[in-house]
């Protein structure tokens, strides 16, 4: 397969004949040279392991870590087992198809590249488990299965190191915080789409170039072409589709890469603010794009700048700040009254900035319960934490939880902004012999502002992975994910997931 897609990239059209018409006018040569667009494809073609700092390298392999442990656990639920079964009969139905790329948690069972990509990102959203950035999006998520599934594909041909996973990997992640940067809207929790499902399939498609080594007018077309198969409404959030969200941008993004390595073109000025011709700018209102400066001694990757969040458990990142600020109320309950007794609260007060689509007083779902500030709050009130199990049916149907749901009032304090990097959550119990004790968090563990330490995150998968993987292939995924400058053929690592 991979013979085939290079001796078709070398077809490539040259820059005289991608002579371009946008906004009524003709763009040369000389004018590409000068785009944004132009600038982002230098940079997918131009980085190299020697530009990766050793912040970068230590935070993107946390990421790389969580992200197959989320991935692992999202294997064994029930969107994941929906998407896997059309996946399979899409598979077998297409001809000519080889059996190349694993899946998560199935040992045996190979998809095509895409489709292997496609479920396994659908794996990685299912339980809303996979980490946060700011502006807000999930970022590892909608690169790492393309980038796995890649190399698989490529190693019939050429080996892939664990060297070239990482630099892909952090190209993909790079994209999706540049191009965020250009919009204030970005910086807010979303109301109109889902961003991974926009900002994700540019990283997908940046990451796939990278690894697929295209030069750079292929590059230009993988990130035009990725737009056009970008987006999904945030309707869906709290529903059984949104993991399609990641599983889309993950593969969507690898299929825009080899299409263009295939010869297909796009407008080479997607990224550029064009007037009278909508590109990228056509998902934010306020895009402002900036060129991108060749990667270098001194090009400061955006992760050497801002951490990640990753999440204790599987729920919205907004539903971590309320479930840490009513285990501490619930603490100073304790030492107030000596047990937690609901039947002596009256009003149960959230502090939660104003966002719709996680503001859901009765959910009907675990996927609404994710995305459910008084769920949280309350699970964590009643049990003193929120977990995996929280989440299943005989918890949510809990007589007790539904009596603190009935008290629960919402309050929207106006310096409470809808922003992961400026809101807070507060839980006050208005308590029936008069008494109020109030629970704040500023900051939740797991914050990029206060990171999980590894013995947590390894912790983290650890759990995670112990649903799907013994004991021993646990600890050669952490080794090999640790330690990934070192490993000759990153083809082997996905074969450990299954």
């Amino acid at each position: 397969m991979l013979s085939t897609l290079v001796h078709n990239s070398r077809k490539f059209p040259a820059l005289s004949r991608s002579i371009h018409k946008s906004a009524a006018k003709v763009v040369t040569g000389d004018q590409i040279e000068d785009t944004v667009t132009n600038s982002f494809a230098s940079f997918i073609n131009g980085t190299r392991p020697e530009h990766l700092s050793d912040v970068v390298r230590h935070r993107s392999k946390r990421m790389i870590l969580d992200n197959i442990g989320v991935g692992l656990i999202g294997s064994t639920t029930h969107v994941f087992n929906i998407v896997l079964k059309y996946c399979q009969d899409l598979h077998s139905s297409a001809r000519g198809n080889s059996n190349l790329c694993s899946v998560y948690g199935q040992k045996g069972l190979k998809l095509s590249p895409t489709l292997a990509a496609y479920v396994n990102g659908v794996a990685v959203h299912s339980m809303d488990f996979d980490d946060t950035w700011h502006p807000a999006t999930h970022p590892s998520g909608a690169v790492l299965p393309a980038i796995l599934s890649l190399a698989q594909m490529i190693s019939h041909d050429r080996r892939v190191s664990g060297e070239d996973l990482l630099t892909a990997f952090n190209v993909g992640i790079e994209i999706q915080g540049r191009l965020m940067s250009f919009s204030s809207e970005a910086k807010n929790i979303p109301k109109k789409f889902h961003p991974p499902s926009v900002v994700g399939t540019m990283g997908s498609a940046a990451a796939s170039a990278k690894l697929l080594s295209l030069d750079k007018y292929q590059c230009t077309h993988a990130l035009a072409i990725a737009a056009s198969l970008a987006g999904a409404p945030m309707a869906n959030a709290a529903t059984l589709a949104k993991p399609l969200h990641i599983g889309n941008a993950t593969r969507l993004g690898l299929e825009a890469a080899i299409l263009a390595a295939n010869g297909m073109e796009a407008n080479s000025l997607i990224l550029d603010d064009v007037p009278g011709c909508s590109g990228f700018s056509a998902f934010y209102g306020d895009y402002q794009p900036k060129a991108v400066h060749s990667p270098g001694k001194h090009y400061k990757f955006l992760l050497e700048k801002q951490d990640i969040a990753f999440k204790s458990f599987p729920a919205h990142l907004g539903m971590h700040w309320i479930a840490d600020a009513a285990v501490s109320v619930r603490n100073r309950f304790e030492e107030q009254y000596g047990t937690f007794d609901p039947s002596i609260i009256q009003t149960i007060v959230l502090r939660i900035p104003v966002s719709k689509y996680i503001n859901r007083p009765y959910p009907d779902s675990e996927h609404e319960a994710r995305h459910s500030f008084q769920f949280n709050a309350c699970t964590a009130l009643l049990d003193g934490e929120v977990n995996v199990g929280s989440f299943h049916e005989d918890k949510m149907l809990r007589k007790d939880l539904y009596n603190l749901l009935s008290k629960v009032v919402v309050e929207h304090p106006q310096d409470n902004e809808a922003n992961f990097d400026k809101m807070y959550g507060e839980v006050a119990l208005l308590m029936k012999n008069g008494d109020v004790i109030i629970g704040k968090c500023d900051t939740f563990y797991g914050h990029w502002r206060k990171p999980l330490s590894r013995e947590s995150l390894v912790k983290k998968f650890r759990s995670n992975a112990g649903h799907v993987l013994q004991d021993d292939q646990i600890q050669c995924v952490i080794e090999m994910v640790e330690n990934l400058e070192s490993v000759s053929d990153g083809s082997q690592l996905p074969l450990l997931l299954q």
